[in-house]
């Protein structure tokens, strides 16, 4: 599925727009950067409810397709524009995390 496809269908916010015609397959949910830096595979939507500057730096080094900020969390304007000087997709979910995951596996995102 796009990530365009997957923004559509779960009605999430764009926050920072990167590539949306990327490919998804699978996701990783954590709060944790280092378990992110160890288990995100290139592609993965990442749910997180985290917000600061280091998770675009986690997004970067791990090349997932996006992040997705649950729970309805704020990003501040540093971070926006880090992001997107990344060309890193950041969206928004007003679903907490758990329940977020359950509708992208059930899209099919493993």
């Amino acid at each position: 599925m796009l990530l365009r496809e997957v923004i559509d269908s779960l009605n999430l916010q764009v926050i920072s727009e990167g590539n949306l015609e990327v490919e998804v397959r699978s996701g990783i949910v954590s709060d944790l950067l280092s378990y992110v830096m160890g288990n995100a595979k290139e592609g993965d939507l990442w749910l997180t409810i985290q917000t600061h500057m280091n998770v675009v730096a986690v997004a970067s080094l791990c090349k997932v397709a996006a992040v997705i900020v649950t729970s309805n969390l704020e990003v501040n304007e540093e971070v926006i524009d880090k992001a997107q000087e990344e060309g890193i997709t950041i969206l928004k979910s007003s679903l907490p995390s758990y329940e977020l995951s359950g509708s992208l596996y059930l899209s099919g995102i493993r």
